[in-house]
């Protein structure tokens, strides 16, 4: 009995912490971090591109997090079966997770590049950056 309220201690809060991530992520308050969220190499770039990585795993890293959270809770209430409740969940949990995951990589490598400042120097006609040299080319 202690075994499976541990079990269930464990996956409910997994899933709690994951769909805060989730739902951080989603209404873009997640700073740029090295624990939570996607961090990918593509994600970690720069702030932007980790918002939006962020924003797009954030609804399927909540639905992870909520198939956790009733894991969890199923686990104590079921007289029989909460194996099979932990072992379905849990893997739904993962699944979902890593799907979420990999869409955020995908927007996260679909955001542009920052096109790099000119020096002080350059802004204007000095370095070729005045408006006919960009007519040019």
């Amino acid at each position: 009995m202690v075994a499976s309220l541990l079990a269930a201690i464990a996956l409910a809060v997994g899933g709690l912490a994951v769909a805060v991530t989730g739902l951080l992520g989603f209404r873009e308050r997640l700073p740029l971090n090295r624990y939570a969220g996607v961090r990918t190499t593509a994600s970690m770039r720069d702030a932007d591109t980790f918002r939006v990585a962020n924003k797009v795993a954030g609804l399927p890293f909540v639905v992870a997090g909520l198939i956790g959270v009733l894991g969890g809770i199923l686990l104590l209430v079921l007289q029989s079966g909460g194996l099979v409740a932990v072992l379905v969940s849990a893997g739904g949990m993962l699944v979902i997770a890593g799907a979420g995951g990999l869409l955020g990589h995908k927007a996260a490598l679909a955001v542009p590049e920052p096109e790099p400042e000119l020096p002080a120097g350059c802004a204007g006609c000095a370095c070729g950056n005045c408006g006919v040299a960009k007519l040019r080319g």
